[in-house]
């Protein structure tokens, strides 16, 4: 009988292509743009190439520096590696109340009582759920770019699929995939829209219109596409991919009969609530009104106050019901405060993992224990993730390679004369590629929007191509490959979470990915072709 060849490990797979990355820094010739510093709309600076400033220089090949990338590369993706690790623990802590368990039960019980309703039964309950979901992160990512949030998102999604009879890769699909489509058909995303739009002199937000029909098509898309696989792994769940790594991960540990749990509130959860509304009322006179910035709007509204009334108010039923109730109202005021930190302060993954951390703190006090198991809890949480920590700085290895070896630039100038006697559907085809092929190296929006708009925008002129195509083209470029790219540390992180392997996650994304990369090209082509609002030529 034939051996069955081994599929190689992820860690394997980034390792040769940091491997490949260093070989390419022998051949390629070394090319530098002169740089100058830009404000972005948030009032941070952003370094942007000067137009017609590319030059050659000596090239850096890299040998024993191949070793040392992967050094610099955990340094590079620390704030993920920490977020992730923080993440990991105190989830460990809320899960060993089993109150996830108990709320997947009572969820999913709820959803059995509204099925006797026909247009319900017709669509299919378990269809509109992860409809809604997907719907929902897909706006966040539209809406304030939500990327890094996911992978806290993963710890809770993944067990909901399974527990509807699906397997991981759906429920990273509720998350991670429906923010991606929402990043890449981004309306409002100051990060990606924002910065791209800004660098390329056209008003903030414009042509909207045609972005808010874009993201309905992909989303349309998407949804079906993850549907129709939901679909498949329900009738046959030994189908999927990865169901014998859903069985050793997910499925063989320890899970709860939710229906027959003793329900119980020791006094230490009455304290926990006590404290933290004490906290959350003097916030609210310290913060009585908050900015939320929704692209280039903002609204001002006592939120956090209105938070802290409805967490004071609903919390004293929950808590005499059991605790476990009292833990995940904890953490959906824990979403909503992650939601109003991210859209009304700025917040990023230093706040969200400190946000977290508490939230598994809190659970754990809640839940009467002491601070010897709840630290164990967490170390036990760290040390399951730290897999999928250690992968993300792996990875942030082929970044600081090619960046070393100084071919970045050379590679972005010479794709970038590609365009040249192109009409105008082929030259913003051979833009979208140029982005989807540059996202693959460098996964950041923002980093990339410096890179390339400085060269992209002004050439667009000269070719009779507006501005805001241009800018849609790197929304594409930007969104899709995100995905699949092993650069991504937050593509990573998120498998690493679920416990996907990188190489059955690719066999899987790969024909969705193919299908997104040609529908944005199909949906480029009334940028060039049809005069939409938002798109006009800027007179030269």
């Amino acid at each position: 009988m034939k051996k069955k060849r081994a599929i190689p490990h992820t860690y394997v797979i980034v390792f040769f292509i940091i491997i490949f990355s260093a070989i390419l820094t022998w051949f390629v010739p070394g090319g530098e743009f002169n740089r100058e510093t830009f404000t972005l709309p948030d009032g941070t600076t952003q370094e942007i190439i000067v137009k017609d400033s590319f030059h050659y220089t000596d090239n850096v090949p890299q040998t024993w520096e191949l070793f040392s990338a992967f050094f610099k590369g955990f340094v590079k993706q620390s704030n993920i590696i920490v977020f992730i690790l923080l993440i990991g623990g105190a989830f460990w802590i809320m899960n060993d109340s089993k109150a996830i368990d108990v709320g997947i039960f009572s969820f999913l019980k709820k959803t059995k009582k509204i099925e006797h309703i026909k247009l319900f039964r017709f669509l299919g309950i378990e269809n509109i759920i992860i409809t809604l979901i997907m719907i929902m992160f897909s706006i966040f990512g539209a809406v304030f770019g939500m990327s890094e949030e996911t992978i806290a998102f993963v710890i809770i999604f993944v067990p909901l699929a399974l527990s509807m009879g699906y397997d991981s890769i759906v429920g990273v699909n509720l998350c991670f995939v429906a923010a991606a489509l929402g990043f890449a058909g981004a309306l409002l995303n100051p990060f990606t829209i924002g910065i791209a739009q800004g660098l390329s002199g056209i008003p903030l937000f414009t042509g909207i219109e045609y972005r808010f029909f874009i993201w309905i098509v992909l989303n349309l898309v998407g949804i079906i596409y993850v549907l129709r696989y939901a679909k498949k792994i329900k009738k046959n769940p030994k189908s999927s991919l990865v169901y014998e790594d859903d069985n050793k991960n997910w499925r063989s540990k320890e899970h709860i009969d939710a229906e027959n749990l003793k329900y119980y509130t020791p006094f230490s959860a009455w304290i926990v609530y006590g404290f933290i509304s004490v906290v959350l009322v003097v916030f609210s006179f310290i913060y009585n009104q908050t900015t939320l910035s929704i692209g280039n709007s903002s609204t001002t509204m006592p939120i956090i106050p209105l938070l802290a009334g409805l967490f004071i108010i609903t919390n004293p039923f929950v808590l005499k019901k059991s605790v476990h109730f009292f833990i995940l109202n904890i953490l959906i005021f824990t979403i909503f405060f992650l939601i109003v930190g991210v859209m009304g302060y700025g917040w990023y993954v230093m706040e969200i993992a400190t946000l977290f951390f508490v939230m598994g703190l809190a659970s754990g006090i809640a839940n009467n224990k002491s601070p010897n198991t709840i630290t164990k809890l967490f170390l036990d949480g760290v040390k399951d993730i730290a897999s999928a920590a250690l992968i993300v700085g792996l990875a942030g290895g082929i970044i600081i390679v090619l960046q070393e070896g100084k071919i970045i630039d050379t590679i972005l100038y010479s794709i970038s004369q590609s365009m040249k006697s192109m009409g105008k559907v082929g030259s913003i085809g051979i833009m979208y590629l140029i982005q989807t092929f540059i996202n693959i190296i460098i996964p950041s929006g923002s980093a990339k929007a410096a890179l390339t708009m400085p060269i992209m925008a002004p050439f667009s002129d000269l070719i009779g191509i507006s501005r805001q195509a241009t800018v849609v083209a790197f929304q594409f470029g930007d969104g899709f490959t995100n995905m699949i790219t092993p650069t991504s540390g937050v593509l990573i992180g998120v498998l690493g979470v679920a416990k996907i392997p990188y190489e059955k996650w690719v066999k899987w994304v790969t024909p969705f990915i193919i299908i997104l990369v040609i529908l944005g090209f199909l949906l480029l082509i009334p940028t060039v072709l049809m005069d939409l609002n938002g798109f006009e030529l800027i007179n030269n």
